[in-house]
């Protein structure tokens, strides 16, 4: 037999499989258990065909919903999500989803169908560019028009979406490539070996001159980003700020890479953040930033940010280096890798004058357990996060939405494991919790999951209540409800002179909407019912909502106004609200 007829036959581990038979054959080969969708003409083939595989199909209310939860599904495990829809407007309504991902990070792959080739481009019944849409929030996408290209297309999107920073990947698929045939490999689909980023590397030079610039030190602060949980450096972070005394600040998407109860840990950084920290930041001379971006939340006006340090900054992506904050020594590669290189030229230090004057400048502000404060007949979001906080031992994995509740959640939950928050943090998508938590809760069936949302963003996903019920998940949802869309409402009150235009929002009742989705729930208005509420929840072991009535005009403290520099701090005023706290 010649060498052409031997490469012309179908290897020994060949079948012969439809394009839409080869897309659940090639999930299921990448360990692929669990998929969010919703069906559509231009995607049925491929719905048809999931029945002969062990795939676990959610259907969501939203494709938007779909996007999310694949989102929370890969934040709680570290695994890809994925999400599937139809052509048209199934696929335009992951577009929001798809940015989040993007702007956060995070691997997930979305397949959508799209109509036959022979009509690409001519307006046919729910024909969109969707891979020209996605184009700037995605890492990469796919338009496939035949049968045998669908399985390396999809081994490759997940290789691209989980290697060096993640991100989403969409893979758009036509309805004749679906209906088609081909003979099909898993083995023989696999993508070629990734190649890393040609500026990825680092020289002796640069360990040499980040180990120097440590050494020297005398006011070093560790900035601990999202990256070190997609690296999980945990154990060399912990390992580099207690060997040398470093104190670690974190960015809201780096809230439990490090223990929150340790003794190094400063909190949360940034425009909500506590203020010891970046008031620690301002005085550094040294930042060494650890897979994060130097988001602006983080830093204020650049022309003041941290203006007496020396800056180290360890990041996967070279995109990001210089972009936002000069450095004066850029170690481009993982996370963890890189710090195994760089801790062997550090020796231990016994004493650090910097840790104590950090420590005594938090003073009485660093303390917010007020679970023992009085009931004075208010209640107010510090609350209610932080007796759920004690309540769940600071245990469960909680999923946010994006306002006020996002950043007292930050504040009060201390989080001590990794991939327990869960929350769209670039983006800042409201309507993100409620999904998110579903795929969180299907990804880790083992763990306890709450939602805590607002009264505006629940009402953006809502109807995924149908969702939880339809799939019997356990997740409780605090509805932390003040009447307003929240943060809008705290800036028109700083910055515009108390014009609350169009920031009151009516709600239904929640406890009601739960119950006709078949979910129970409670309501709840003063302290003292916080506690009986939450352990009814946590009792239920089925799905349960509260709807908190909390105080309508409070407001998240401190705050650094947008434009300012990261040490003018607005914060809280003398006035009743101050138990519940800062000064607690």
């Amino acid at each position: 037999m010649s060498n052409s007829s031997q490469n012309d036959s179908p290897s020994p581990n060949t079948t012969r499989l439809t394009g839409s038979e080869i897309t659940w054959a090639t999930l299921v080969g990448e360990g692929v258990s669990d998929v969010f969708g919703y069906p559509g003409g231009a995607i049925l083939p491929i719905y048809d065909a999931m029945r002969k595989f062990p795939i676990r199909h959610i259907l969501v209310r939203h494709e938007q919903g779909a996007t999310h939860m694949a989102d929370g599904y890969a934040r709680a495990s570290g695994r890809v999500g994925v999400a599937i829809a139809t052509s048209g407007p199934g696929a335009t309504n992951m577009v929001t989803g798809l940015a989040t991902a993007m702007m956060d990070s995070v691997p997930i792959v979305c397949i959508t169908g799209q109509v036959s080739s022979k009509v690409l481009g001519s307006d046919a019944f729910q024909e969109v560019d969707i891979t020209g849409i996605t184009l700037p929030i995605t890492k990469h996408n796919y338009l496939v028009t035949r049968a045998e290209d669908i399985a390396p297309a999809l081994r490759e999107a997940f290789l691209i979406a989980r290697s060096g920073r993640p991100g989403p990947v969409l893979v758009d698929i036509t309805k004749d490539a679906q209906q088609g045939s081909a003979d099909y490999s898993f083995e023989a689909a696999a993508p070629k070996a990734y190649r890393p980023h040609p500026m990825r590397g680092h020289n002796a030079d640069s360990i040499a001159d980040a180990a120097r610039l440590i050494r020297e030190a005398k006011r070093p602060v560790i900035l601990a980003g999202h990256g070190v949980i997609q690296s999980e450096a945990y154990e060399q972070v912990r390992t580099l700020a207690e060997r040398m005394q470093i104190p670690i600040a974190c960015t809201l998407l780096g809230l439990g890479c490090f223990p929150a109860s340790h003794a190094l840990s400063l909190g949360m950084m940034g425009m909500h953040g506590e203020a010891w920290v970046n008031e620690a930041i301002q005085k550094a001379d040294l930042l060494i930033a650890c897979g994060m971006r130097f988001d602006d939340r983080v830093t204020g006006t650049l022309v003041t940010y941290a203006p007496k340090a020396k800056k180290i900054h360890i990041e996967i992506d070279p995109a990001e280096i210089n972009k936002n904050v000069k450095v004066d020594v850029a170690l481009i590669g993982d996370l963890k890798q890189i710090l195994e290189i760089l801790l062997p030229h550090l020796s231990a230090r016994t004493s650090s004058p910097w840790l104590r004057e950090v420590n005594a400048s938090k003073g009485e502000c660093a303390v917010r357990d007020i679970k023992n404060l009085p009931d004075n007949g208010h209640l107010y979001a510090a609350h209610v996060i932080n007796d759920l906080w004690n309540a769940t031992d600071g245990k469960a994995i909680v999923v946010t939405d994006v306002g006020q509740h996002q950043m007292w959640e930050a504040q009060y939950y201390k989080h001590d494991q990794p991939r327990t928050l869960i929350t769209s943090g670039g983006l800042g998508t409201m309507g993100y919790a409620l999904p998110a938590a579903i795929g969180a809760k299907i990804a880790c069936p083992e763990k306890e999951v709450w939602v805590i949302a607002g009264d505006g963003g629940f009402q953006m996903t809502s109807p995924e209540l149908s969702t939880i019920a339809q799939e019997n998940l356990d997740i409780n949802i605090a509805v932390i409800n003040n009447g307003f869309l929240g943060m809008v409402r705290q800036w028109q009150e700083f910055i515009y002179e108390k014009n609350y235009a169009s920031s009151p929002i009516l709600s239904p009742d929640y406890v009601k909407l739960a119950d006709a989705h078949g979910i129970p729930g409670a309501t709840v208005r003063t302290r003292s019912e916080v506690e009986s509420a939450v352990k009814s929840a946590r009792a239920s072991n089925a799905p349960f909502l509260i709807n908190f009535l909390v105080e309508k005009e409070d407001s998240v403290y401190p705050m650094v106004a947008a434009g300012s520099a990261l040490h003018e701090m607005i914060r809280r005023p003398d006035n009743p609200m101050i138990e519940t706290a800062e000064d607690a």
